[in-house]
């Protein structure tokens, strides 16, 4: 269950045949994307996207991913995904997941991804301030 002590971002999208199998299940590799899109939006959605991120010269590695698949998404279902800080350090971060049915609300998987922020030259460095302060804030 997503909290309420934080800030939770929300993203709603349609699922693509693209992303689906011959059953019209979505591909268990999918949802990591779905995370990165809830991540996208997370960011955005704290006025400081990703690609402001990137063109200040550090990226987020990912360095661990666990995922929980609870039910199947289907093909033209409607999904939301809810994503929160769960950890902020100096050198890394984790991120929360909830990948849920858009209109019962019903859970679908969950997740983490963990990351250590780099710069453009591959060295670990800390997480800029305007991104820190996140961990401060719900």
């Amino acid at each position: 269950m997503a909290p309420t002590d934080r800030f939770v971002a929300e993203t709603t999208f349609r699922i693509r045949y693209a992303e689906t199998d011959a059953m019209g299940i979505v591909h268990h590799s999918n949802y990591i994307v779905f995370f990165e899109e809830g991540r996208s939006a997370y960011a955005r959605a704290r006025g400081n996207p990703y690609s402001q991120f990137e063109s200040e010269g550090y990226f987020l590695l990912v360095s661990e991913i666990g995922v929980r698949y609870a039910k199947p998404a289907r093909y033209e279902q409607e999904i939301t995904v809810r994503v929160w800080l769960e950890e902020m350090k100096s050198r890394g971060l984790t991120f929360r997941y909830e990948i849920a049915d858009a209109t019962s609300g019903e859970l679908l998987v969950s997740g983490f991804t963990k990351h250590v922020c780099i710069t453009q030259d591959g060295k670990v460095t800390r997480i800029p301030e305007s991104w820190r302060s996140w961990g401060d804030s719900g």
